[in-house]
């Protein structure tokens, strides 16, 4: 009954949204647009759209340029999707965990999902865009996925073209990113209505705010070290989270994270991410002191979010964990210092829902050092509400992961990232998440695609 009713409570809340806000129904609900609409409104000459519809007996792929048409049939549903699953598994394989596993049995479980991967990975590529190779000339590819391809990383997947500079055989292929910008649409309708809401918008005065390293647990080094008192509570994950805790903190975010594997019988643990303050350093690095903010400790909290002038800011990132619940979309969210600085537990589980609140004109927001993953269901729900959540807050582009991210590696990426986009080449955020993408990949700590291939930009792609 107390489920019912808060779909039911859920349910009313979106309707009167829908009532009050057109804006609201137009990201969530966009019309459908015309083809002609999409090569005017969504299309330039350097893009073209991958399309995708799963059905039960067949589906299709529509490929639109700024000048053509044309449909693809493809194979069923489940088929697709069993790929898809396959090829996303043999990514997260790093993340998996098996008890009683010896050090050996985890290094050799690794290496042949690493095999795996190349395998599916190829042919996943070749039942979803080997058809339409001929039409992939574009600079820039904008996917509207469907189903379990919204938790694919295109740009991990493999075509068999050589590239030219010869550091692969014909027969290995390369992968999609290293041709292609690569972003994702939650519809085409989206990136419309968009630019139609955004159109002569100014910018934010200011350039960078990150929110990281927030603190999980009461016996945080950080309690010793703030002039906080010291407390003898419990540890965060057998008090805050256990089974029988009853605090709303605990509720809230054991329903979050209900379809998640790293639940244990004493409850959930939230490891700190250190290097979440080293990635906020190096993307401050160029920055003059006027045009940025670091919010860090117990200061990264809910409060901060809505009161720290955030919507002031043209770039805002958070460095922390956030869950894509797709069983339940409403309960995905961003995970904020849970206590402050005396040990009070406080409830900053920033959730889908008051992203929607927010007013965020941002160019973009990134979700960094995320706790992701695809739940008992497979529908990207969770990945769409939080995307369209801050859009709808104002922010042009959103980018996320698609699985538990490599602390140190997201660091180096997120570093690349910044300085390709505000250093001296100004590149689009598409353009700048491509190159440290490519520039992961040639480095040998980080070429494995389960280190770059996780983040994915939605939205706006110039």
């Amino acid at each position: 009954m107390k489920l019912c009713k808060s779909h039911s409570e859920l349910s009313k809340s979106r309707l009167k949204i829908r009532q009050t806000s057109p804006r609201y129904s137009a990201l969530t609900e966009p019309k459908t647009l015309s083809l002609t609409e999409i090569q005017t409104e969504v299309l330039d000459t350097d893009s073209v759209l991958l399309e995708y519809a799963l059905g039960e007996k067949e589906s299709f792929l529509w490929i639109v340029t700024k000048d053509s048409f044309q449909t693809v049939e493809l194979p069923k549903r489940a088929e697709i999707e069993n790929l898809a699953r396959l090829t996303y598994d043999t990514l997260m394989a790093r993340n998996k965990r098996v008890k009683f596993e010896t050090t050996d049995e985890r290094r050799a479980r690794i290496e042949q999902a690493d095999i795996d991967f190349l395998d599916y990975s190829k042919a996943l590529s070749q039942t979803i865009l080997a058809p339409a190779e001929k039409y992939l000339t574009k600079k820039r590819l904008l996917v509207v996925a469907d189903g379990a391809l919204q938790y694919v990383p295109f740009a991990s997947l493999i075509v068999s073209s050589p590239i030219n500079k010869g550091q692969r055989t014909k027969d290995e292929g390369h992968f999609l990113i290293e041709h292609h910008e690569i972003v994702n649409l939650p519809s085409a309708s989206t990136l419309a209505v968009l630019r139609r809401e955004m159109n002569g918008r100014p910018l934010a005065p200011k350039t960078l705010a990150v929110l990281a390293d927030p603190v999980f647990d009461v016996k945080d080094e950080r309690f010793q070290t703030s002039g906080a008192k010291k407390r003898l509570a419990p540890k965060f994950e057998t008090v805050a989270l256990t089974k029988n805790t009853e605090t709303v903190l605990a509720k809230n975010l054991k329903r979050a994270v209900r379809d998640f594997d790293f639940e244990d019988e004493e409850g959930i643990n939230l490891p700190r991410l250190p290097f979440t303050r080293r990635e906020a350093d190096s993307i401050f690095a160029s920055l003059p002191n006027n045009q940025r903010s670091k919010i860090l400790d117990f200061d990264a909290t809910r409060n901060a979010v809505f009161n720290s002038g955030l919507s002031n800011y043209r770039f805002v990132h958070f460095a922390t964990h956030s869950f894509l619940n797709n069983k339940n979309p409403e309960l995905s969210g961003i995970v904020l210092s849970l206590f402050d600085e005396n040990g009070k537990e406080q409830d900053d589980f920033l959730r889908v829902g008051e992203v929607f609140n927010l007013k965020l004109p941002a160019e973009l927001v990134v979700l960094s050092g995320c706790r992701t993953g695809l739940g008992k269901e497979i529908k990207g729900e969770g990945l769409v509400g939080l995307t369209r959540g801050f859009m709808y807050a104002g922010a042009k582009r959103v980018v996320v992961s698609l699985w538990d991210v490599n602390d140190e590696g997201t660091s180096e990426l997120m570093a690349t990232f910044y300085r390709e986009m505000l250093g001296g080449k100004k590149l689009s955020p598409a353009s700048a998440l491509r190159q440290a993408q490519i520039s992961m990949l040639k480095d040998r700590r980080w070429q494995n695609p389960y280190f770059w291939a996780t983040f994915t930009l939605q939205g706006e792609p110039h």
